[in-house]
């Protein structure tokens, strides 16, 4: 079972401007749920706000300076060994090109096909969730 406290967790769904397109980042071999793609993002530090920390890992992550979110939906999950609580964030206008700034390679991805993707676990319901608005759209 999880064990020690919970690990919060910001990540920026980063919608092109047509809204069909999504933003990804490959996890890198050796992190874990490595070789899946992810939505950019990371920790909160501690005191963070959630805005404060989307803010700062996607300029520190990809150089993206977000000007526009919501926030989408908070889950929790259980990985043996660890425990997170994921922010999701909509990030649907933003200033800068993206790049990988910590080597990662990313990707954007028409909104239809992420579940074609191999995900974190903890990312499954968001995904899912993002692909059936599409395709009622």
């Amino acid at each position: 079972m999880s064990e020690g406290r919970t690990i919060d967790v910001v990540a920026g769904i980063v919608l092109d401007e047509s809204r069909a397109r999504v933003l990804l980042a490959l996890r890198k071999p050796r992190q874990h749920q490595g070789g899946r793609w992810e939505f950019p993002g990371g920790k909160l530090e501690p005191g963070e706000s959630v805005d404060a920390a989307l803010a700062r890992e996607l300029d520190e992550e990809i150089g993206l300076r977000p000007l526009e979110w919501r926030p989408r939906t908070t889950l929790e999950h259980a990985y043996p060994g660890k425990r997170v609580r994921l922010h999701f964030v909509d990030v649907t206008r933003f200033d800068g090109e993206p790049s990988g700034r910590e080597g990662q390679t990313l990707r954007w991805v028409a909104i239809a096909e992420l579940g074609a993707l191999a995900f974190p676990d903890a990312n499954q319901t968001v995904v899912d969730a993002l692909v059936a608005e599409a395709s009622a759209a």
